[in-house]
């Protein structure tokens, strides 16, 4: 009967309408829990075949399905801050990256602008900007971090904007020149990093650190990694996220595995989760670095649990040493 088959029709297309919405409900609450910056912008930039790769765990959102059962969760005390200091944001155009680039300067409670200080240069995932460098805090307050009640060594911070380009040169786009050549002598022009400098960084960022490191070690005397997107081929990253590399060469000039060795005489400390679908690019780089480089594999996914409980002991490492190199 035309009312039956109307009525049908109707329950139909309400299914379908729910159906639609539970799948819209079940990304949020992945993207949500656990895919973390960079993971979440590598699922859109990886386009249609992205839930794919998550799904066979190719994507570090494949532990946004283990946290929703508690798989990821990472015990960590609370933060505690004392007053934030002084920051300085605003933009500058980048010739290295033919754009204009927004930045931030953090300066540490009870120091004003002027003073000349050890500098940590923070590079954001992948996704993100110099705004979300961190997961857990602001760069301000990551100066005024309390770790294990005490205050961290007196020292600057600094983060601009290096694009998706995974903080390695693609044509014109050279988020490291930018660093090196512009970001770092703007700091020093206020007096901070003439001493010491450090860098710091979570997935995409923990690898830009890294590398950044390997290209310069006798500018940068400390890095610390969280998470680090490392991958182990050019293939693997070309078949995840094809502009993470401009080509195969490109890759084998910012391979952090295969320049490690050039991090002797470089304080380094490296952590990942062991439930994170880079671990096995971060253990390789582990097995590549120089003797003496502080590796840290615990319980954890590559998500913001696990980013955050990490950040106050890189903190607190790279204030030792760069406070020990000045």
């Amino acid at each position: 009967m035309p009312g039956a088959r109307n009525e049908r029709r109707s329950d139909e297309g309400r299914h379908r309408l729910m159906a639609v919405r539970r799948r819209k409900t079940a990304l949020s609450r992945r993207q949500v829990l656990g895919l973390g910056a960079g993971g979440l912008a590598a699922v859109a930039a990886a386009g249609a075949g992205a839930l794919e790769l998550v799904a066979r765990g190719v994507l570090p959102g494949q532990q946004a399905l283990d946290q929703l059962d508690g798989a990821c969760s990472v015990a960590s005390p609370p933060l505690v801050f004392a007053a934030p200091g002084a920051e300085e944001s605003g933009t500058f155009y980048s010739r290295a990256r033919q754009c204009q680039v927004g930045y931030t300067i953090a300066w540490p409670p009870g120091h004003r602008p002027g003073t000349p200080l050890p500098l940590i240069v923070a590079l954001h995932p992948f996704g993100a900007d110099h705004s979300r460098a961190l997961t857990g805090m602001s760069l301000p307050q990551a100066l005024a971090l309390r770790v294990n009640g005490r205050p961290l060594p007196p020292m600057a911070i600094a983060a601009a904007d290096g694009g998706r380009g995974y903080w390695n040169p693609h044509p014109g786009d050279d988020p490291m020149a930018m660093v090196i050549d512009e970001l770092i002598p703007m700091c020093q022009r206020r007096g901070l990093g003439r001493h010491a400098i450090g860098t710091l960084g979570i997935s995409m960022g923990g690898y830009g650190a890294v590398l950044l490191a390997e290209k310069y070690p006798r500018l940068i005397s400390a890095v610390a990694a969280i998470g680090p997107a490392i991958w182990t081929s050019y293939a693997q990253a070309r078949g995840v996220n094809p502009g993470a590399y401009a080509s195969a060469a490109a890759f084998a000039g910012a391979d952090a595995v295969s320049h490690a060795p050039s991090l002797a005489g470089v304080a380094v400390r490296v952590a990942c989760g062991v439930s994170d679908p880079f671990c096995p690019g971060a253990r390789a780089l582990a097995r590549a670095l120089p003797p003496g480089a502080v590796t840290v594999f615990s319980a954890g996914c590559h998500s913001y649990p696990f980013f955050t409980a990490q950040e106050p002991p890189s903190l607190a490492f790279l204030g030792a040493h760069l406070t020990a190199a000045a």
